[in-house]
């Protein structure tokens, strides 16, 4: 990667911003510091706040007051840089600014990530989308496909960071089917870049718990509960990644968890023709963190 641009800035300033105080770990910050168990670490861990109900749907007025706290810190952090652990609707994930060079550098130290993996970028709003992708597919397309379990691969925009992913012309795009995910997107305000909560070539995470040798590295985790059903190896394929960069076909990448309903979309809905054949592409290419 190119040497990553200063983007840290005040942290007192950025929680200011937000109407959070700023503190060292353990002070008058609410929420929980995260430990894991075993000897002790030199950094504290991160910030744990739980969501309230289920994070894949927006909390009821009673419980608001937890949410917008979890949105205040979650994008307090990511503005200045921070890594935060998030859930997703198909796994926990890790997240930072797009726009930030050394955030895009720790995420890849963290996970012990080669830097020729690309890294997703989630965004809160389909019309996002045209801003930091040259879009040549029906916009009908993309509505029916995100939010949701899927990442559309385009050619990426001039408005990227060109730090992020320098080794291609291409981005995947991700809106979650996740309430939290959508309204962290939107409030943050500009891309975050997007990817699995775990160690590279490690099992995905459905619970926080399971990606809990990270946390010292992380400033804060959010806990959304359980994602699916840990039992079943189904839900830790993550999303449906597919290349939409070639007009008029398609090209899956990844199976992922949403294969069926995707190619049942792009094939049945609007005519477009695999450009390799999905099993021989997975086969291929494998599987991707």
């Amino acid at each position: 990667m190119s040497p990553a641009r200063p983007c840290r800035g005040l942290r007192a300033a950025v929680a200011a911003s937000v109407g959070l105080s700023e503190g060292p770990a353990g002070s008058a910050r609410k929420g929980r510091l995260l430990r894991p168990p075993g000897p002790a670490r030199a950094t504290p861990g991160a910030r744990l706040l739980r969501l309230p109900g289920n994070g894949a749907v927006r909390a009821a007025s009673p419980e608001r007051a937890g949410w917008a706290e979890a949105l205040r810190a979650a994008v307090a952090e990511l503005r200045s840089g921070a890594v935060v652990a998030v859930p997703t609707d198909t796994l926990y994930g890790l997240a930072c600014s797009a726009s930030c060079s050394a955030a895009l550098d720790a995420v890849y130290r963290l996970k012990g990530r080669s830097e020729a993996k690309p890294l997703a970028v989630c965004l809160g709003r389909v019309v996002d989308v045209y801003r930091y992708c040259h879009v040549r597919v029906p916009e009908g397309l993309l509505s029916d496909l995100l939010p949701g379990p899927v990442t559309l691969v385009m050619e990426r925009s001039e408005e990227l960071n060109k730090d992020l992913n320098p080794f291609t012309p291409l981005v995947g795009i991700r809106i979650p089917d996740h309430a939290f995910m959508q309204d962290l997107a939107q409030m943050f305000g500009g891309p975050l870049a997007l990817t699995s909560a775990n160690l590279s070539s490690q099992p995905s995470s459905l619970n926080v718990k399971e990606f809990q040798d990270l946390w010292p590295q992380l400033s804060l985790v959010i806990d959304g509960g359980p994602i699916g059903d840990g039992r079943s190896p189904r839900c830790r394929l993550g999303s449906t990644v597919v290349d939409l960069s070639v007009p008029g076909k398609f090209d899956i990448i990844r199976s992922g968890c949403a294969l069926e309903n995707t190619t049942a979309v792009l094939q049945g809905k609007y005519g477009l023709l695999p450009h390799r054949d999905p099993a021989e592409t997975w086969a291929a290419k494998g599987p991707q963190d």
